[in-house]
């Protein structure tokens, strides 16, 4: 597979030489390849979202490089290179009411991208791109004309993918695109999203806290704490073999519908001194069996590739 994205020694730090500094985003290095999900999970204040913003430039990196097609997104880019780095890369965000302008009808909404873009040449050919898009969302064309605040949160969370599609995308980053909609409208957006990336072929960075909702729209899997990506995997072996602690912690966390397992389920609790470091040992992203990679030292990572061949 291609690489479409290559994210190297990532750091994204806030109040930077100062005694509150945070380090949002680590020294983080991961690539996502084209037409794959890449999921981002993690409990909140991890940097997950953090990551998404830098790598669309919301924010300015602290240090490292995002390759989009081999280009470095932080470097200095012209008017132009921006205009088309914007346009190849776009982002669906976590709250559906915040996120669309609410004094502004959804035709509006859904073709800004289409107006400053100059992607149709006339009134008509703008309206139907907003028609087309609508419908491929699953709305209608009645609802163009129509504000925010007549949609419900399922309904606004289309509209924010229908404004994303708008400019014609290869790249997505859904930031918590599910978590302020109810339960039984998270799994129709989900499977928008995979429709969508099967018929458009789109590469997708799916951020979320909701493990089980990631494994299932997930082709790779990679766990965040505290700024630093501990655990990458496939989505069906990170869940077979799960090896560090703190994922391990996280998905003891996910309730099942299953009173007897629930009444059983022994939430594991993560603390970073379980690792027992001392100052002698280098800690990196370490590759313990093909594609799948942990965050340790050489002696653990010797520990941990024990483990997977007698899980296997």
């Amino acid at each position: 597979m291609d690489k479409l994205l290559e994210i190297k020694g990532l750091k994204q730090y806030f109040n930077e030489g100062k005694p509150n500094m945070v380090k949002a985003v680590d020294d983080i290095s991961f690539d996502i390849y084209k037409g794959e999900t890449l999921g981002l999970v993690g409990e909140s204040g991890c940097g997950k979202s953090t990551t998404g913003r830098t790598m669309i430039r919301l924010y300015d990196a602290t240090d490292g490089q995002v390759l989009f097609n081999g280009e470095n997104v932080h470097g200095k880019k012209s008017r132009k290179e921006l205009m088309q780095f914007n346009r190849k890369m776009q982002m669906i965000f976590q709250d559906p009411y915040a996120s669309l302008n609410p004094r502004m009808k959804v035709a509006d909404i859904i073709a800004e991208g289409i107006d400053i873009h100059g992607l149709a040449k006339s009134k008509e050919e703008r309206m139907k791109k907003v028609y087309e898009l609508l419908e491929t969302v699953g709305l209608n064309q009645e609802h163009a004309s129509r504000y925010p605040h007549e949609f419900s949160g399922g309904q606004r969370q289309r509209l924010g993918i229908a404004r994303a599609l708008a400019v014609e995308p290869d790249f997505i980053i859904a930031d918590e695109p599910i978590s302020a909609l109810d339960v039984s409208i998270q799994a129709q957006v989900v499977n928008l999203m995979k429709k969508l990336q099967k018929e458009k072929g789109l590469t997708y960075l799916f951020i979320a806290h909701d493990l089980s909702m990631v494994k299932y729209i997930s082709d790779r899997i990679g766990v965040m704490y505290f700024g630093k990506l501990v655990e990458l995997a496939p989505s069906d072996v990170l869940y077979k073999n799960l090896l560090h602690p703190y994922t391990k912690s996280l998905l003891s966390a996910i309730p099942l519908p299953d009173p007897d397992y629930e009444r059983s389920r022994t939430r594991k609790v993560y603390s970073p001194d379980v690792h027992g470091y001392s100052a002698d040992d280098v800690v990196e992203m370490r590759e313990v069996a093909p594609g799948h990679y942990v965050y340790c030292s050489v002696k653990e990572m010797k520990k941990y590739q024990e483990t997977y061949e007698t899980a296997r």
